[in-house]
């Protein structure tokens, strides 16, 4: 077990540090480049086409500001205060199916000051700080089934149903498996944990058919249309096709070197959640196949590193709380792109620091502020040895 050293903190990884801003930066100017055509009616803005930049510029310096504060707050003391971030995010989740108004099919978000919250997206790093504190607290028991994986599974199994009566299943399925990531991560048992979530699928499969027959006014038939209209989007170009017909059009549209930024066809009212969920085709069309190559190596370079900065924390619970983090933006990004590109069936999640959403890059920006503190850690272990060695010679 690895266990942390003593000293002052280290400086933060400021390549890491860069390129998150970067990203920030790219998403902003991409949501004002898809959004830029659309006009929106409102009390406080009139009728403003910068609407939407307005806001996500809002979140992203509120989401900024958040993550340079924990960036020198210890992530040690996530280990108490996760308890009480659970049980608020469980509020929450709760809360949203009351209270919240049906938007696309779902009851996701509520209103706060005029600014939209999804209780979901501050789940998925809760379950993730939740999961790094007990595997840490139960160490090698955490490896005995009955006393340390089913209670957390358990847990994860109420969220997950919370999240599936809104129904969010794509978010659902991020979770999932940024949880599975966490938990194999910190040693657990792989066939346990195997067995364990195909009881939890099935469990939710009944539980989700269920709610599905007592609520007669539920539109799961569409959302299962959507869910394989990528076997032949074409066969419904009008019905459940029609986001992701558009979206290939916006690829093939881009070509190899793109129309050029701001002159994508498809946002002009084309291709519905332009600036949200499908701001990755927008980015194909405007930058086309070499901008896009580009961009993707450029999100891969910053996962190397924020995986980097977990692997090298000398704390175990540092080092699974990046794990998670990581896991979180890496499997949303590829379920998003894949699903944009018509890889794998679409879910309907956004792009982590790119696509409009002010909640999304709220708790990704303070994931990544919890993972600057770690890597602050590791660089403060490489310091001291430098210190001894100085020292010794």
């Amino acid at each position: 077990m690895k266990t942390p050293a003593t000293g002052q903190r280290g400086t933060p990884d400021f390549l890491l540090l860069i390129l998150t801003l970067l990203l920030v930066g790219f998403g902003l100017v991409m949501v004002f480049s898809a959004s830029s055509s659309m006009t929106v009616v409102s009390a406080k803005y009139g009728n403003d086409a910068l609407y939407f930049t307005k806001k996500q510029l809002i979140w992203a310096g509120l989401g900024t500001f958040i993550m340079l504060i924990l960036m020198n707050v210890p992530y040690q003391k996530y280990k108490k205060w996760f308890a009480p971030f659970l049980f608020l995010t469980i509020g929450m989740l709760i809360m949203v199916l009351f209270v919240a108004k049906v938007t696309n099919g779902a009851r996701s978000w509520f209103g706060i000051g005029g600014l939209g919250i999804q209780p979901t997206e501050f789940a998925k790093l809760a379950i993730i700080l939740y999961l790094a504190a007990i595997i840490t607290k139960k160490d090698v028991k955490f490896r005995e089934y009955k006393r340390g994986l089913l209670p957390v599974m358990v847990v994860i199994g109420f969220i997950v149903s919370l999240i599936l009566l809104q129904p969010d299943v794509g978010s659902c399925i991020i979770l999932l498996l940024s949880a599975t990531a966490v938990i194999v991560a910190g040693g657990s048992n792989l066939k346990q944990v195997f067995l364990t979530a195909v009881l939890l699928i099935g469990i939710g499969i009944l539980g989700f058919s269920i709610y599905q027959l007592t609520h007669p006014g539920f539109d799961g038939g569409y959302r299962g249309a959507r869910f394989t209209a990528f076997l032949n989007p074409l066969a419904d170009e009008r019905g459940a096709g029609f986001q992701l017909t558009r979206s290939l059009e916006a690829f093939g549209h881009g070509g190899l070197t793109g129309a050029g930024l701001g002159h994508s066809v498809q946002k002009l009212f084309y291709l519905p959640e332009a600036y949200n969920d499908f701001i990755f085709a927008v980015i194909a069309e405007e930058l086309g196949f070499i901008g896009t190559t580009i961009f993707v190596i450029f999100y891969v370079l910053f996962l190397w590193r924020a995986l980097i900065v977990a692997l090298r924390c000398p704390d175990i619970f540092g080092t699974l709380v990046g794990v998670g983090i990581v896991s979180l933006i890496a499997i949303q990004a590829l379920i998003n792109m894949g699903g944009v590109s018509v890889a794998i069936p679409l879910t309907g999640v956004t792009l982590p620091f790119i696509s409009y959403g002010g909640s999304s890059l709220l708790v990704t920006l303070t994931g990544m502020g919890i993972l600057l503190n770690v890597s602050r850690e590791y660089n403060r272990v490489d310091r001291d040895k430098e210190r001894r060695h100085v020292t010794t010679a």
